[in-house]
């Protein structure tokens, strides 16, 4: 798996950041057949979770690599990427195993577990490249479901032990990089339906209704800003890099509703992250994960402090790797405007 996109380089070998850093802002074989589909939204996903509605026949789902995933009969034991689990968990469906972080944060519940009890499904590893395929393995796994970021790869899942990981069942993969949000969350509530989930459950309406109105009232908020600029930065504990907003979903989404990001012209190879002068920003964006450095750490530094967002004490967390469901984003959503709506533009 490439780590490049996900963090500057120097970060990336050290393999200690999940998708960016720190200030910003899943021995049983089964049949996996490869679509011809680019895109991976044909209409085999619909057809599945028809099949799945009725209780039983074969399931089969097409995912964002174009690859149409084909079993006897539906998945039961399922194992994801934690944010992931998180998702399906939204919908009622669960996860036998998970990957990735869970562990508290400051003595709070991870954010990218959500509502998930990460007590409950047995845990593959929480950090980088760990991934015990022994465990994964005794848990006779049916599918594999992660996001990629991007594609074709999955995220979290380590490249030195993929082809064993393969060898034991098929998987899903959700593309979340340079795309809108509305992709990803549309496809895992397409995927969550076809492993069983009944999107028309008042959860799950209740979820969709709430998501919209919180999109609403961000939309609003940034077009009253008056040019309010936003600025969603990753960081190490010797440099802050700020995030290209069109490569991750969220902020892509969020640009539609109107919020304007600052973005420079020299992204890195990948065209995930770009150096920057952050004193032009207004309102900054900062990574709440458990790979993330503590707050107290940056307020530490001197350079950071004097940043007039900083100074102004305009800055908001930035659910990098949030879970892709309604349920999950609303609030994200909620959050984020109340910032844009609490942030006036500064003098400058």
């Amino acid at each position: 798996m490439k780590r490049a996109p996900s963090v500057p380089d120097r970060v990336s070998r050290r393999r200690l950041l999940a998708a960016g850093g720190a200030l910003a802002l899943g021995p049983l074989l089964a049949a996996c057949g490869d679509g011809t589909d680019d895109d991976g939204t044909g209409d085999e996903s619909a057809r599945s979770a028809g099949d799945a509605a009725d209780g039983g026949g074969p399931w089969s789902f097409k995912d964002d690599r174009g690859r149409t995933v084909r079993t006897d009969s539906e998945p039961k034991t399922l194992v994801a990427f934690v944010s992931t689990a998180a998702a399906l968990h939204d919908y009622g469906i669960e996860c036998k195993g998970v990957f990735g972080p869970t562990e508290p944060i400051e003595g709070k519940p991870n954010p990218q577990a959500g509502d998930l009890d990460v007590s409950k499904p047995t845990s593959l590893g929480t950090a980088w490249g760990r991934f015990n395929v022994e465990k994964y393995a005794a848990l006779q796994p049916d599918l594999l479901i992660s996001n990629m970021f991007p594609a074709p790869d999955l995220w979290h899942v380590p490249e030195e032990s993929r082809k064993k990981i393969e060898a034991l069942a098929p998987s899903v993969g959700i593309s979340i990089a340079r795309t809108s949000l509305l992709n990803p969350l549309r496809r895992t509530a397409e995927l969550a339906e076809s492993l069983g989930a009944d999107l028309g459950a008042k959860k799950v309406t209740d979820a969709k209704a709430r998501f919209d109105r919180a999109t609403g009232t961000l939309r609003e908020a940034a077009g009253a800003s008056g040019g309010l600029k936003v600025l969603a930065v990753a960081g190490h504990a010797d440099q802050l890099y700020v995030a290209v907003p069109d490569s991750y979903c969220d902020l892509n989404y969020f640009k539609d509703l109107g919020v304007e990001f600052v973005g420079g012209e020299k992204p890195d190879e990948w065209g995930f992250w770009e150096a920057l002068s952050w004193e032009n920003a207004d309102l900054i964006m900062v990574d709440n994960r458990s790979t993330a450095l503590p707050p107290k750490e940056p307020a530490e530094e001197p350079t950071w402090r004097q940043l007039p967002a900083v100074k102004a004490g305009r800055t908001t967390p930035w659910s990098m790797e949030e879970r892709f469901s309604y349920a999950g984003f609303a609030p994200v959503i909620e959050q984020l405007a109340a910032a844009v709506k609490k942030s006036k533009q500064l003098d400058t």
